[in-house]
């Protein structure tokens, strides 16, 4: 039996870039991008070194790279920098120490605007807060928030003393922050009395007061008040942002950090149950955050950048806070949920912000989908530019009406993939170069080696399914698994020596692009055929009649694993039995018979993570009838859980 990941979903609608979108970009040819990512890869200490130099360096560094105890790498060695130095202070004694940093608007409507200026004093006397609490570098923080300019605040308050910032998403509950406190032994907790979501106050210190309960190394709680709702207090430990801020000045001076110093932790799930807290270094990380959002967005000094994500997972980090601060963009935040007060509040903000650059999660497009074209359309886009995914692969389906109704046929779309591990954007079109086709995130960013190979580590040619591999280091890559190095070297390093696996198949075409087939334990093996879930969701959305689907396999005594689809429809499509056999005979045309589903559960809804990623190892559990051990802590809803494990009753 072949360990190949079968090729079954063909696309052949191509997107060249506009010759007008061309004209201004960053990088514009072929060639350009072909003679980058050569040197990138073959002479990664000259391409990175003019990189880094570009940054503001506190004591320059002497080597670029040593990759001499492999898998861990050092960049920048000897260098000295500090994330939040970069993200502010190089902007002060330039024409962007009046621009604007940060837009920011409440779910309720409530507004403020933070200049360059503006934002580094605050950050300044945030720090120093911190500072009068004992907080050193070194020390371990918890950041527990909304989505408030303080969130921003606080982590490059953190980065500005030393201290290693552990954001942990707003929505998570109190047991899912006690865990991530424990693990990296933080002695404090920065939140807020709440925050708005669907017109609700999330009770965030509630969370915090259960979270920290009977650890005494936790001795400071900082509060910044946002809803004004009660809260209990403990006098020692829990002090107001807003009272602490009388007593401190507007100058603290930036940590010099060793390249190598740890930046942040931030937790990702495991298939185990304890979730991974991922380490990412100072420098290198900085560096990748800066270089991909300059040349992936095609980032412009009058642009309005809007990442729709929060703060709490990586693309947060790195596309609200770290890359586009080094790049002295102009960044939206938003508080809440995309469909309140109404299911038009994104493209509303858009409208009133004028934002041209919009970058968003394939699972919120399909919801927009859902929602219902008159809600874009009672909106005037036309600031847009460029159009960004991120999170898991986009169906061609989603992308083409992204395509037609947001970006109004004239805005490049980058498809992007990359991890909470790699710190940064991996795979990547680039808007004024590549040809782009609906669903592939296209080609390698400069300094990934990208290959798709079998289990024996061989490289496959095209249209051939495999394993996705990096075969040798970049700037922004993981540093380890916070107190777990074992775990470091057999997740993720294990499989290919020196080479890093990160759980994805993949197949690259004839052209080279590469193609995401999905996490690999959610490859299904269909009588010797090994199928990729993610072709088959993409046949399943390509049916007028539906506007979401997850598809796992469970075990069938005859063909090893049945095919199992989840499947949301569109608005006002009601399920039957009509529906099914259509959906079955559309999959059997798109791909074959062999993809067509075993079963077709209908859903309102999917069970998913709080960042928008469907969660396909709880459905795998509820199509194979079998109770989850697995970790819950990061799903947005454990209602849609329930009502489908109760499917049948």
């Amino acid at each position: 039996m072949s360990d190949r990941i079968e090729n079954v979903l063909h696309e052949n609608r191509r997107f060249p870039p506009s010759d007008a979108f061309r004209a201004d970009a960053r990088l514009s040819s072929e060639d350009g991008y072909a003679r980058m990512h050569r040197e990138s890869i073959e002479d990664p200490e000259s391409f990175w070194g003019r990189v880094a130099g570009e940054l503001p360096w506190i004591q320059p560094f002497d080597k670029v790279l040593d990759w001499s105890e492999a898998p861990r790498a050092k960049w920048f060695v000897g260098g000295k920098i500090n994330a939040s130095a970069v993200c502010l202070d190089q902007h002060l004694e330039s024409i962007r120490s009046g621009k604007r940093a940060i837009v920011w608007e409440g779910e309720p409507g409530d507004t403020r605007t933070l200049t360059y200026t503006e934002l580094h004093t605050e950050v300044c006397r945030f720090a120093n807060i911190l500072k009068s609490r004992g907080i050193k570098k070194g020390d371990r923080v918890a950041i527990y928030m909304p989505m408030i300019p303080e969130l921003a605040m606080a982590v490059l308050a953190c980065a500005r003393i030393g201290a290693i910032h552990s954001v942990v998403f707003g929505g998570f509950s109190a047991q899912a922050l006690s865990d991530r406190i424990e693990d990296g032994e933080c002695c404090a907790v920065i939140t807020a009395d709440g925050g708005w979501r669907r017109g609700k106050i999330l009770e965030l210190k509630k969370e915090v007061d259960a979270g920290v309960a009977g650890k005494d190394y936790v001795h400071t709680v900082l509060v910044v008040r946002r809803t004004e709702n009660d809260v209990d207090w403990d006098h020692e430990r829990d002090i107001w942002y807003h009272e602490a801020l009388l007593k401190v000045d507007a100058e603290c001076p930036p940590e010099p950090m060793d390249s190598e110093d740890v930046l942040f932790l931030l937790y990702t799930s495991g298939s185990t149950g304890k979730p991974k807290g991922i380490v990412h270094s100072t420098a290198g990380y900085l560096v990748g955050a800066y270089m991909t959002t300059q040349f992936v967005f095609d980032l412009q000094d009058e642009d309005v950048y809007w990442c729709t994500a929060d703060v709490g997972w990586i693309t947060g980090h790195s596309y609200i806070v770290y890359g586009p601060l080094a790049n002295g963009a102009t960044c939206v935040m938003y508080e809440g949920a995309p469909n309140t007060p109404h299911p038009g509040r994104f493209w509303e903000i858009v409208q009133r912000h004028e934002v041209s650059v919009f970058y968003t999660a394939p699972t919120a497009i399909r919801a927009f989908m859902k929602w219902g074209d008159e809600h874009v359309e009672k909106h005037d886009l036309s600031s847009l530019r460029l159009l960004g995914t991120v999170g898991e692969s986009i169906n061609p389906e989603a992308w083409m009406w992204y395509h037609q109704k947001i970006g109004g046929e004239r805005c490049p779309i980058v498809d992007t993939w990359w991890q909470t591990e790699t710190g940064s954007i991996a795979i990547t079109p680039l808007p004024g170069v590549t040809t782009t086709k609906p669903g592939s995130a296209t080609r390698p960013f400069f300094g990934i080696d990208a290959a798709v190979l079998d289990e024996d580590g061989n490289e496959l040619g095209a249209n051939e399914g495999g394993l996705l591999a990096i075969r040798k280091p970049w700037p922004s890559m993981l540093r380890g698994i916070w107190g777990d190095e074992e775990r470091f070297r057999e997740t993720y390093w294990s499989k290919w020596p020196g080479y890093y696996f990160p759980g994805d198949g993949a197949r690259k075409d004839e052209d080279g692009y590469l193609w995401i087939l999905g996490r690999v334990d959610d490859v299904i093996n269909v009588s010797g055929h090994r199928l990729s879930t993610m072709e088959v969701e993409s046949a399943l959305v390509s049916h007028e009649s539906v506007v979401e689907a997850a598809v796992v396999g469970r075990p069938d005594d005859l063909t090893g694993q049945a095919i199992v689809a989840f499947v949301t429809p569109a608005a006002g499509i009601s399920a039957s039995d009509e529906l099914l056999r259509a959906l079955s005979e559309h999959v059997s045309t798109e791909i074959g018979k062999l993809a067509r589903p075993a079963e077709v559960r209908f859903t309102d809804a999917l069970p998913k993570t709080r960042s928008g990623k469907i969660m396909r190892r709880l459905l795998r559990d509820i199509a194979a009838g079998v109770e989850t051990v697995q970790d819950t802590s990061t799903i947005e809803d454990y209602a849609v859980l329930a009502k489908l494990r109760n499917y049948d009753d």
